[in-house]
């Protein structure tokens, strides 16, 4: 195969794209995000409409994606663009690709500097500072980081370093030999994290708080919220599941492995929220704590357990590396375009996109500390009251990752032929093939464009 970019690279195996795409997925949208955006969401009753979009919106839009990289062999935009052609269609289709680029470029500038927070604290946990940390001092000292510019800028510039280092290695040697390392071992440190809990948590309180639903609490920003979130962790809309299916061949099974990993995507979210919420009732935290909960919450159990100094190290390390595995995914999309488009090679397209991230996401680390009531947007009724940092996240996560789900649905599914898709898809035209065509063109579309008008509206 030519590969994305004309690259002549591709996954070397289906467990290595399985894998990479599971690593872009998996990070701190499920273990940073996912916790406190349930917390804040009502909990069990929250999960219970995520893992129905996860799998109703999310699984038939990944697998969309990845048919529509696969089949054009080209960077995000290429890829729209080559399919669009090989349908008759205009050529301006490739916009929704670069709309997935551009989205993908905002996440990676503060995705990066959230990154950095768990470097810090893996120093803190490997030098004894989180020893005999209580819930005051623990609060304290992540206020402390996040009103510390200089060293959250130190941190930011590491974690881009590392990107760097890895996709200048390509595709095979780079970002598949990353994944088939920190993938597991983040598997295997989450069911600890998990035993531990149970041993020394409140794990009745978060089997009540996680599973029993209180569908009062439940309100149309509820929903938003979940589909936000769903799209988020799973990195629907970015234009990074294009380019890793342009790198797939074509004996790969699309469905099955997008199926696979949003079953481990959803998993370990799950088992974060397994993980985290028995420390979170043991000590009396509150479960709304914010995007700086599993900042707050972890460092004190570790502060207390037996060996909590050895394994909050280990901890935040595979933490880091799985927040890297996505911001390697986020910004090889960004580079594979970079490349395409502008005809800069890799080895020079990965300093420019990771300078450009670095020098946007300063602000946000700013409007961290000095300029936390800054708000930027304010008279827009849906970023009310939202620093640079959080109006960013709003926009990625909430606003440009829909349109580009609902142009994609649009697109594959009325404009691309039927025969088109069962070649791709490699599938009988029977029920599964019935049921994915029928969410993609009369399910997805509606939804995300009423979810759309909710948010810009401010619901």
């Amino acid at each position: 195969m030519a590969g994305a970019s004309g690259t002549g690279e591709q996954w070397s195996s289906r467990w290595g794209f399985l894998l990479a795409a599971v690593g872009f997925a998996v990070g701190m949208g499920n273990i940073w995000r996912f916790p406190y955006v349930l917390g804040e969401n009502g909990g069990s009753a929250f999960l219970f409409i995520y893992l129905a979009f996860a799998l109703g919106i999310g699984l038939p839009l990944l697998i969309t994606e990845i048919a529509i990289g696969r089949r054009g062999q080209s960077s995000a935009t290429g890829s729209y663009r080559a399919v669009a052609a090989a349908c008759g269609r205009s050529r301006s289709w490739g916009a929704v690709g670069t709309l997935g680029i551009f989205c993908a470029f905002v996440i990676l500038s503060y995705y990066t500097v959230i990154s950095g927070w768990t470097l810090d604290y893996f120093v803190k946990a490997a030098s004894g500072t989180l020893n005999n940390v209580d819930a005051e001092s623990s609060s304290a000292l992540f206020s402390g980081l996040l009103n510390d510019p200089w060293k959250l800028l130190f941190w930011n510039t590491a974690v881009h370093l590392l990107i760097i280092f890895v996709i200048r290695r390509g595709v095979q040697a780079g970002i598949e030999s990353a994944a088939k390392i920190l993938m597991p071992a983040l598997f295997v440190t989450l069911i600890v994290m998990v035993i531990y809990g149970a041993v020394a948590g409140n794990m009745a309180a978060t089997i009540d708080f996680l599973l029993t639903p209180d569908f009062s609490k439940v309100t149309f920003s509820t929903a938003m919220m979940a589909i936000g979130q769903a799209f988020f962790s799973i990195g629907i809309g970015m234009g990074s599941l294009v380019v890793f299916g342009a790198y797939m061949p074509k004996d790969f099974s699309i469905v099955r492995s997008s199926t696979a990993v949003i079953l481990l995507d959803t998993g370990v979210a799950v088992l974060a929220g397994f993980a985290i919420f028995p420390l979170v009732f043991q000590y009396g935290l509150n479960p709304e704590g914010g995007s700086g909960l599993i900042f707050q919450t972890l460092p004190m159990a570790f502060g207390q357990m037996p060996g909590g100094q050895i394994f909050g190290s280990i901890f935040f390390v595979l933490l880091i590396s799985a927040a890297l595995s996505s911001c390697i995914g986020l910004a090889e999309g960004v580079v594979n375009w970079v490349e395409e488009h502008l005809g800069i090679a890799r080895q020079k397209g990965v300093l420019y996109v990771a300078g450009a991230a670095w020098l946007l996401g300063i602000f946000s680390i700013i409007s961290l500390g000095k300029w936390s009531d800054f708000y930027p947007l304010n008279l827009v009724p849906s970023y009310e009251g939202k620093s640079i940092f959080s109006a960013l996240d709003h926009l990625a996560a909430n606003n440009l990752l829909l349109v580009g789900g609902a142009l994609s649905a649009i697109f594959f599914g009325w404009l691309v032929p039927r025969a088109l898709k069962l070649d791709e898809l490699k599938l009988e035209d029977g029920i599964l093939f019935t049921l994915w065509r029928f969410l993609i063109r009369f399910v997805i579309p509606p939804i995300l464009v009423v979810v759309l008008a909710g948010v810009f509206l401010g619901f």
